[in-house]
């Protein structure tokens, strides 16, 4: 187990601890005497930090692993959805456009999936990154305009449309992307034949 693969497990690990800090009620609405939503806000940027710093260093030192590809992804959509899900549940975000954003990511990663059975793969694009950079500015802002800092609250909510416009647009082009590759390897699969037959 290398470093980058520890800071996903670390992330992953981090999860639960972020939807109890958010979602239990404390009497004196402190977390070791830190207000719980400043808590929850650490936990999210904590988790969210590691998910740059495994890649960066999983490039760096070489040392990028099937089991890292594959954990990755998966951690992001775990601490993304479940903030997302418990902002719904404290009435922070509206449940039609967390849906969307859920949705989309269950959408990807099966398309990424069937690629895969079909031998291609289809790299983040700049758009997928925005989306994520977008998500993570979105969540901390809604954690943040809850109680402590209010007037941070519209413009979450603002981030909010840019994560569901990022995400939608994001989907289509991956969509596109793996048509076109889909296209060129059947393409190349058929040339192949037909220089074999001839």
């Amino acid at each position: 187990m290398n470093l980058p693969n520890t800071l996903t497990l670390v992330r992953i690990f981090l999860v639960p601890l972020l939807v109890v800090v958010l979602l239990t009620q404390y009497a004196a609405r402190e977390v070791l005497g830190v207000p719980k939503e400043l808590a929850a806000a650490a936990i999210f940027g904590l988790a969210s930090l590691t998910d740059w710093l495994d890649g960066y260093l999983a490039r760096r030192r070489r040392q990028v692993t099937w089991l890292g590809q594959i954990l990755d992804p998966i951690a992001d959509k775990l601490l993304t959805s479940a903030a997302f899900i418990s902002l719904v549940q404290l009435g922070l975000a509206p449940a039609w456009m967390v849906a969307l954003i859920i949705g989309r990511e269950f959408a990807i990663t099966g398309l990424r999936s069937l690629a895969y059975t079909k031998g291609i793969t289809i790299p983040a694009s700049l758009l997928g990154k925005i989306k994520m950079a977008s998500q993570v500015t979105a969540i901390l802002l809604l954690i943040l305009g809850w109680r402590p800092l209010p007037w941070l609250a519209p413009i979450g909510y603002a981030a909010l449309w840019v994560v569901m416009l990022t995400a939608v647009i994001s989907a289509v082009d991956y969509y596109r992307r793996f048509l076109m590759m889909l296209n060129a390897r059947v393409t190349d699969v058929n040339g192949a034949r037909a220089r074999r037959a001839s």
